[in-house]
């Protein structure tokens, strides 16, 4: 859902996706925020889009990061999901997101 907002929400200043899956390349130039995007490193389906979201970020010059969270799964954030949830890599994901959040919203 955030890469949607991201690409329709031209007045967006920061998105922040978790395993989401990518927008197509040819609407990532319509993104202006700055984007962080966290996925799960046993997540073969949505991590099949990252090389071509980020080749596509790069062609538009959007300001990114991505992080890859070994050892998690999909859904890695949802902590009622105890076989999904992965207690190290959400935290360092949230803790990543505030200080994201506070640098880009202030």
């Amino acid at each position: 859902m955030t890469n949607k907002v991201a690409v329709n929400a031209p007045e967006l200043d920061a998105a922040v996706p978790y395993y989401g899956s990518q927008p197509n390349s040819e609407d990532v130039p319509r993104i202006k925020a700055a984007v962080m995007a966290h996925y799960a490193g046993d997540d073969e389906r949505i991590n099949a889009g990252i090389e071509e979201f980020e080749k596509a970020m790069k062609k538009a010059g959007i300001e990114y990061s991505i992080y890859m969270y070994e050892g998690a799964q999909h859904a890695f954030d949802n902590d009622t999901n105890p076989g999904r949830y992965h207690e190290e890599a959400a935290r360092l994901a949230w803790e990543r997101t505030i200080k994201f959040f506070k640098e880009k919203l202030g």
